[in-house]
């Protein structure tokens, strides 16, 4: 399967594609890469310490790039596109030594990316273009592996806001802003024979028998075997993904959808827009819908 590389120069063309292809294959599988960790959570950190390094390393740290696989309900694979974002510096941006080497090692190119890359600006505003279309039109699905860092990384990419206080409220703005989730790593917990989840990606694809395509460390090739995995391991265990909707490694609330999609009449440049619903008291912004949604 062809990884697509997705850089300033061919972005608003791989973006057309994406979004042709997001008709046909509306499950999302996605990675990042971003440039370590300043905090190390101890394995052992009660949940509020655990979210609160995982906001200060996200707000913190610059992204570096986004992988997205797109596939459909039978596992079928529609496309693979490797977005590369502008704007980190190695010299002046915080960042951790040993990330960068791997990264590096791995096949990242950190002049390309200063030079060639995607602005933050222009994909948020593309991206969410599209996702705001397909929000109305149908389900879209979000597969991660170990996705707590990788949600918290692109809520605040698309929200261009800093991550809620807490981790109910992050829970809860996963649910406005991206609807229904999986954790592959928190489904292998109810796998026979995946010690109880307590394991890595490459290790899972091993175990269910899936190759990997391009270099580990690199986010189309993750969110690729991402997708395959997510895939196999319904095929294997087929009431697993029931038991795991909406459910992160590493934390404990659970990820609602606040939202259904509804047939509309497209009429450019109005997007379908879902109506809001109460949940609470408070209101956050919501980039995809564009209206305030009650929380």
């Amino acid at each position: 399967m062809k990884i697509r590389g997705v850089w300033a120069h061919n972005f608003h063309q791989e973006l057309s594609q994406f979004d042709h292809c997001l008709h046909r294959f509306p499950v999302i599988s996605f990675d990042t890469e971003f440039p370590g960790f300043l905090r190390d959570t101890p394995r052992d950190a009660l949940e509020d310490q655990r979210y609160e390094d995982v906001k200060f390393n996200v707000e913190s740290l610059k992204l570096l790039q986004l992988g997205f696989t797109l596939s459909d309900a039978h596992g079928n694979i529609g496309g693979t596109w490797e977005f590369h974002l502008s704007g980190f510096n190695e010299k002046s941006d915080p960042h951790v030594v040993a990330s960068i080497s791997l990264l590096k090692r791995n096949g990242l190119d950190f002049a390309r990316l200063g030079q060639f890359g995607i602005s933050v600006a222009e994909f948020v505003f593309g991206f969410l273009r599209v996702l705001r279309i397909h929000r109305g039109l149908h389900d879209l699905t979000w597969v991660c592996f170990h996705g707590l860092y990788d949600l918290a990384y692109l809520l605040k990419l698309l929200t261009q806001k800093p991550l809620p206080d807490s981790v109910v409220m992050f829970a809860k703005a996963l649910g406005v802003v991206f609807g229904t989730i999986y954790d592959v790593k928190f489904m292998a917990r109810y796998c026979r024979g995946f010690f109880g989840g307590e394991i890595g990606l490459a290790r899972v694809a091993k175990l269910l028998d899936v190759e990997r395509s391009g270099e580990a460390h690199q986010a189309g090739s993750d969110s690729l075997l991402t997708a395959a995995v997510f895939s196999k391991m319904n095929a294997t265990f087929r009431s697993v993904a029931g038991m795991s909707q909406g459910c992160l490694y590493g934390i404990s609330p659970t990820i609602v959808r606040y939202w259904q999609p509804a047939p509309v009449i497209l009429r450019r440049p109005c997007f379908p827009v879902a109506a809001p619903r109460v949940y609470g008291a408070r209101l956050i912004r919501s980039p995809i819908l564009p209206t305030y949604v009650h929380m």
